[in-house]
């Protein structure tokens, strides 16, 4: 009888600790990563890149190294062309988010391999099959390959501003609420739930909801690296975004569609949407003890932390469907109206003690 399985697209190393970054060099010569040769384009910002590149570049003798300028669809593509007019053997991201993501982009263009090395922990795109790039039409997503490697050296990341660490935070919750609108989609629609994916995205919320650490701590931030990794391993088993988008990424989206200038963080947004959708599907135990921590770790739970008004934040509830169209989530289950959703935040300030 044939044993019947299937491969999980996952990088060749992940390293998460302190001092990883230590050892990079050793990493990237690994012959499954890319070759002895050392030929690698690294792709670096002007702030933490450029630090890291004066400690990094004598074990790197055979790196060129590109100066990113921001996090736009256009820089990912005037990295892509400059890359084009050498001969490597692996495209490095080394910086936060937008680095990375312009790093995924490019290296999907020309063909070679990934490996990302984060220096903050602000959302779980370091390790997803997705590249998040502002365009002429505001935010776009593009489908790349995984990296084949992620380095997370933890001194790095207590060197970051605290507030990566807490968008960081906000994004891996996030996980838990939008697997329960998984769920309500396949009770509702029928659609399919990919049980592997759910599981991993799931356990990895899970995790940092629980652990008893705060952001300084090597632990926490170990849970929290390592939750970040596995959301993105989780989006690439079920093939989409679904294990770690629901209704908290709509409201997330609908912030910065419909006010581009004020929004506050990634991982800020969609933990508070979270809270807040986990309050409108009926968990309201949940929805406290997601908003305590969400508090004990310094993030916001109501939209006037974060500089909204009430109003404003009843008009992203309610806009936050069209941001996702096809994607069934408490927010397109409910169907609420301005005053009903006026009336659930009402339920839910006073249910998390406003």
């Amino acid at each position: 009888m044939p044993v019947l399985t299937r491969l999980i697209p996952s990088p060749v190393v992940v390293d998460i600790r302190p001092g990883a970054l230590n050892d990079l060099a050793g990493v990237l010569a690994d012959q499954r990563i890319c070759s002895s040769t050392g030929k690698l384009a690294i792709a670096i910002s002007g702030g933490s890149g450029a630090v890291l590149r004066g400690r990094l570049a004598p074990s790197l003798p055979g790196a060129e190294w590109f100066e990113v300028g921001g996090g736009t669809l256009d820089d990912a593509i005037k990295l892509a062309d400059a890359m084009k007019k050498g001969r490597y053997d692996a495209v490095v991201g080394l910086g936060g988010g937008k680095i990375i993501d312009c790093a995924k982009f490019a290296a999907a263009r020309v063909g070679l391999p990934l490996v990302a090395v984060a220096t903050n922990l602000s959302h779980d795109g370091l390790c997803s099959p997705v590249a998040t790039l502002d365009n002429d039409a505001g935010r776009g997503s593009y489908g790349v390959p995984n990296p084949i490697a992620v380095v997370i050296d933890l001194d790095v990341i207590r060197e970051a501003p605290v507030r990566f660490v807490r968008s960081g935070i906000g994004d891996a919750l996030s996980n838990i609420s939008a697997i329960r609108d998984w769920e309500l989609a396949a009770r509702e629609r029928g659609e399919d739930i990919d049980g592997l994916a759910a599981a991993m995205a799931r356990q990895a919320g899970e995790a940092v909801l629980r652990h008893p650490g705060g952001v300084g701590d090597d632990g926490f931030l170990q849970v929290l690296a390592e939750g970040l990794v596995l959301t993105g391993i989780a989006m690439s088993v079920s093939g989409d975004s679904r294990p770690a988008s629901g209704a908290c990424h709509e409201i997330n989206h609908a912030f910065d569609l419909l006010f581009p200038k004020r929004a506050a963080s990634h991982g800020e947004q969609c933990g508070l949407g979270a809270a807040f959708a986990m309050h409108l599907r009926g968990a309201r135990e949940e929805s406290a003890f997601m908003a305590e921590v969400l508090r004990r770790h310094g993030l916001p739970v109501l939209p006037e932390e974060i500089g909204f008004t009430v109003d404003e934040f009843v008009q992203v509830v309610e806009y936050a469907p069209q941001t996702r169209p096809g994607r069934y989530t408490i927010l397109e289950h409910l169907n609420l109206n301005t005053d009903q959703i006026k009336d659930a935040y009402a339920d839910y300030a006073k249910a998390i003690g406003s």
